[in-house]
């Protein structure tokens, strides 16, 4: 049976444009590429599930407007499953984002997705009965707080992804098994043990610093680690980060939790997804299949 995975947390529609070099002010560029897909870091996090095997669920607020309808048949074309938790307030929003071409360095612009109002599903308990895992972006306090709880309770492991700080984390983190932070994350690296130890004091069992092609360093209770990223030819980092929480969250559900193991894995398939042009190209590389054996379960095709 598929492993299952609940993403909660943000979905936007990305336009993304590559160029050769950023525009300068009142200057126009014309694009050497150019793509729409679904965005976010919950978003791109169940994409990524689905690639490798799983059957992802996203509970995000998509709303009704064109813009939420897009995405939406855009997750669906992706074999992502969608709850829509909208009730309220502003359309969906769109991230204008940039990538340069010689380095895949990316910039983004987008609107504060707190614009959306939410409601909790009644049925979220029976949501979470029936899944392996669960990841938690910290967009939208209330559904994010709601699953957190839902899954602890149930003993669903949760994964929580720490990109920015947020205050919701202080009631998150208590009840994650695994937390990511990238390296702006509350004074990290020069910070990462001091950081590290506060969240693990909080509650969380493993704490992670993702940045860029740096080591990933690691921290639990009892142990401390880092692992290497694969020097790799970059084209596009857009999503990587993403990438890689969604696929921790897939070996989470496989039930492995050595640090070394789970991020291993999840750095060779963000690894592979930088080699890519575009949102998208990554999931038919023939690799990945190699990838999901390795690290324990044949990829379901």
């Amino acid at each position: 049976m598929p492993l299952r995975g609940l993403f909660v947390g943000v979905a936007t529609l990305d336009l993304v444009q590559r160029v050769g070099r950023r525009p300068g002010v009142d200057e126009k560029l014309v694009a050497q590429r150019s793509d729409l897909a679904a965005g976010g870091p919950a978003a791109v996090a169940a994409v990524t599930f689905s690639a490798l095997g799983g059957h992802a669920t996203l509970l995000s607020a998509l709303g009704p407007g064109p813009i939420g309808q897009w995405v939406t048949a855009d997750l669906h074309g992706a074999g992502v499953r969608t709850v829509d938790a909208w009730v309220g307030g502003a359309d969906l929003s769109i991230s204008a984002i940039t990538v340069l071409d010689g380095t895949g360095e990316r910039s983004v612009v987008s609107r504060n997705p707190e614009e959306m109002l939410v409601a909790v599903p009644a049925d979220l308990p029976a949501v979470i009965r029936d899944t392996d895992v669960v990841l938690i972006d910290g967009h939208y306090p209330a559904l994010a707080v709601a699953a957190a709880r839902a899954a602890h309770d149930a003993g669903i492991p949760v994964v929580l992804d720490g990109g920015s700080s947020k205050p919701v984390y202080a009631d998150l983190v208590p009840l994650a098994d695994a937390m990511v932070c990238s390296s702006s994350f509350g004074g990290l690296p020069e910070g990462f043990d001091a950081v590290a130890a506060e969240l693990l004091a909080a509650g969380t069992r493993l704490v992670a610093m993702t940045a860029g092609g740096a080591p990933v360093l690691w921290r639990t209770r009892h142990a401390t680690g880092a692992v290497d990223v694969p020097v790799v030819t970059v084209r596009d980092t857009l999503g990587a980060g993403d990438v890689l929480h969604g696929a921790l969250a897939f070996a989470r559900a496989l039930g492995v939790t050595e640090p070394d193991r789970s991020l291993s894995f999840a750095i060779a398939v963000a690894s592979l997804r930088v080699e890519h042009t575009g949102p998208l190209s990554w999931r038919g590389d023939p690799r990945l299949p190699g990838l999901v054996a390795e690290a324990g379960h044949p990829c379901d095709s």
